[in-house]
């Protein structure tokens, strides 16, 4: 077997890191918990907090802390935090960066390889981005596959007989559905349809617009400060984790502002009936996009035998309802829906690094990649730009298809190649992805013939060329120039960045391999540390939290290289694992 590969699901809401180990995938834990959630921030200290601590600072200094960044990945937009701008792909690759230390504290060796999920409706400029977030957290290999994929991968093992199921991937920030073929160890996703800016967030933000409605009702029009929106925000989401569970739940905030020098308090109670009233839309929406799937797949509800949710959006009963309405069907909850695309990604890395995984998986492209050519109308001796699709959508992936295109002209010296992405024939109605121009052709006369090829690798990333035939000089590019693109410069720039926010004492880059804590801790106390978080579970609340404590002091103490402190704390922490263990 070759070097350890790790799983990541890297969520808008939440992220997860997952290893395959002794034939299952092991989702990774820190603090009994292995949801990390999807935040960054900075502290007054100028500290950065990642996760849980991050997410805490959110509703005192929303300004200094960024969250959901996943939904702006291959844009050019910047996001804020304490001040400073940072590119959408930096902040994810804080948190891969923070996913890996946490392998490589479970491991205790540096992690260089893994395996990202992204939504199956991820463009292929988001997928470039969330390769370079991985990059600049360290890692010299990624592999990326669709995040319905990943989870149909890790439900796979639980039935041998071929079915059609559908995986219904409803996160906090996007939407997929994936129509997928299972039989005889085989994987093979049919079709995919989706929505990268709809998912829990927008549950959140109709609560939110619920209680902004009811204060103007009260207390007419307000402004609020941001931590005062935050706050709110943060409200509406326990609000919605209630919901699932009860008819109704309480939104309360303390001083949200004052009035005429009269502070303003927030009590309203929400029903479940109100707020499924308010979201029935967008699960409509998702609806509409089963059938779009089903339409590529040909197939009807009545075809699809199993149902998995996805993503922890699917815990609203009413998605649940909505799907058993729509496919007679209820669907199946063996699997955590927050878990399962971590889980699915890990045996995908299992796969790659040589483990014995019966699954083989057949991916395909949710989107068709094209050109433009001229053509022409002989009744009229007019010009008109054509879209001309090389990849067609549900292709299996890796595909590479070619196609020939003539020169207009006697002596054309140079051809440019636009590409494209999407369905529409007009080719400016699709997402321009790049461009590139063939220079310096044999002067022949009109009709030489140029070959373009379309490859579509198994990250879903796109590859053009084009040759001119008669002499074989080519172009290539892989879409690098696509919009938001980091240069070799900006790469360098943003690791360097990455590196000194986590600072370099923390070793936990690769190429600090040697400086890592994880790596230098010996392996009796690795194995005592091991046991202390695998009792985690079953602890009472007092013994849970002294073990955390001792577990903290440890790393603390091996970062700090304060030899007394660690003797200490590993004696306290053999005394509580032996108490316990009796």
């Amino acid at each position: 077997m070759g070097e350890q590969i790790i799983g990541i699901d890297l969520g808008t809401t939440n992220s997860e890191v997952a290893i395959f180990e002794d034939g299952q995938p092991v989702v990774l834990k820190h603090n009994n918990s292995a949801l990390f959630p999807s935040y960054v921030a900075m502290d007054q200290g100028g500290k950065l907090l990642v996760g849980e601590a991050a997410r805490n600072q959110y509703p005192v200094y929303p300004e200094r802390t960024v969250k959901s960044v996943k939904r702006l990945m291959g844009s050019g937009e910047k996001v804020t935090m304490a001040g400073r701008e940072y590119a959408p792909r930096e902040i994810s690759a804080i948190i891969l960066k923070s996913l890996k230390q946490r392998a490589e504290h479970y491991l205790g060796a540096v992690v260089t390889k893994a395996v990202i999920t992204v939504p199956a409706y991820f463009s292929d400029v988001q997928r470039l981005s969330t390769k370079e977030a991985g990059e600049i957290a360290g890692f010299a290999e990624i592999k990326m596959i669709n995040e319905p994929t990943a989870a149909a991968l890790a439900y796979e093992g639980k039935h041998d007989e071929g079915k059609t199921i559908m995986v219904y991937d409803l996160g906090g920030g996007t939407f997929d559905v994936s129509v997928v073929r299972m039989e005889d160890g085989v994987i093979e996703v049919i079709a995919s349809h989706g929505n990268n800016r709809l998912g829990g967030d927008d549950f959140d933000q109709m609560i939110v617009e619920h209680v902004y409605d009811a204060i103007r009702e009260e207390h007419g029009e307000f402004a609020l400060s941001p931590e005062g929106a935050a706050r709110i925000t943060r409200a509406a989401e326990q609000a919605k984790f209630a919901l699932s569970d009860n008819p109704f739940a309480e939104i309360k905030e303390e001083y949200l502002f004052e009035q005429k020098g009269v502070p303003v308090h927030l009590s309203l109670e929400i029903s479940r009936k109100t707020y499924e009233e308010m979201i029935s839309p967008l699960i409509d929406e998702t609806i509409g996009a089963i059938h779009t799937a089903l339409k590529s797949a040909d197939l009807t509800v009545s075809d699809i035998e199993e149902i998995l949710l996805v993503g922890g959006s699917t815990r609203t009963p009413l998605v649940q309802q909505y799907i058993e309405d729509e496919f007679s069907v209820q669907p199946r909850s063996e699997v955590n829906p927050d878990l399962c695309v971590a889980s699915g990604a890990a045996i995908q890395a299992g796969m790659l690094s040589g483990e014995d995984v019966a699954a083989v998986l057949v991916d395909i492209t949710p989107y068709t990649f094209g050109t433009s050519t001229l053509h022409i109308d002989d009744n009229i001796m007019s010009f008109t730009e054509i879209y001309v699709p090389l990849i067609r959508k549900n292709s299996p992936i890796p595909v590479k298809k070619s196609e020939v295109f003539y020169t207009l002209h006697d002596n054309q010296e140079s051809v440019k190649i636009k590409v494209f992405q999407g369905e529409e024939s007009v080719p400016e109605d699709n997402i321009k992805l790049g461009e590139f121009v063939i220079s310096g052709l044999s002067r022949v006369p009109e009709g030489s013939e140029i070959v373009t090829t379309f490859e579509l690798d198994t990250n879903g990333i796109l590859h053009v060329t084009a040759t001119e035939k008669c002499t074989g000089k080519s172009k290539q590019i892989s879409i690098d120039n696509a919009t938001g693109r980091f240069t070799e410069e900006d790469m360098d720039r943003a690791k360097g960045k990455i590196v000194q926010l986590f600072g370099e004492e923390d070793g936990v880059t690769a190429e600090q391999e040697g400086k890592d804590p994880a790596r230098n801790i010996p392996a009796d106390v690795q194995k005592l540390l091991k046991k202390a978080e695998n009792l985690l579970d079953d602890a009472e609340p007092e013994d849970k939290e002294e073990l955390i404590e001792l577990i903290e002091e440890i790393s603390d103490a091996f970062r700090e290289k304060d030899s007394d402190k660690l003797a200490q704390a590993v004696d306290d922490l053999k005394e509580i694992v032996f108490y316990m263990e009796s």
